[in-house]
């Protein structure tokens, strides 16, 4: 992956598969970033992915409108996110999102609800959140945001 170097390294921390955690440095352009993640995860060229931040933002890297974007300007620094791919719907139903980290239910169950939510799949709590509270700042890039708080994901599993 060919990235720039900042003068203060910015890195992030992408979780996938049976608890692999890649630090990847986001200084680059997005598509360098994009093909950088897959190949870590070993998934073909063609596949949509994303990434689902700690607070349960989701950051959709193949679907920005801007010509050569740095992924950087997506991701908050240092940031905990979890690799997700997009399933595109049919005949114009919308896309859903699968977790990639294998276990998501088990080691993370507000963003596994939030997966669901953001699919438009019924919650375990029959569309009531477990824990209301109020996002850290983020605006997501997709159906509108519901408010709520997700345990940090760099606080867990250290």
């Amino acid at each position: 992956m060919i990235c720039l170097l900042p003068s203060a390294a910015m890195f992030i921390t992408v979780m996938f598969g049976a608890g692999c955690r890649e630090l990847v440095n986001p200084w680059c352009s997005l598509a360098n970033f994009t093909m950088h993640l897959k190949r870590k995860a070993q998934l073909p060229p063609e596949v949509a992915i994303a990434l689902l931040a700690e607070d349960g933002h989701l950051v959709k890297l193949e679907e920005v409108t801007e010509a050569p974007s740095m992924a950087c300007s997506l991701l908050q620094e240092q940031g905990t996110y979890v690799l997700v791919q997009v399933i595109k719907g049919k005949d114009g139903s919308p896309a859903h999102y699968e977790s990639l980290l294998d276990n998501l239910d088990d080691q993370y169950p507000e963003l596994a609800e939030e997966l669901r939510w953001l699919s438009g799949f019924p919650t375990p709590s029959n569309g009531q959140r477990r824990r209301p509270g109020i996002r850290r700042g983020h605006r997501e890039q997709g159906p509108s945001s519901r408010s709520r708080r997700v345990t940090s994901l760099s606080a867990r599993n250290r």
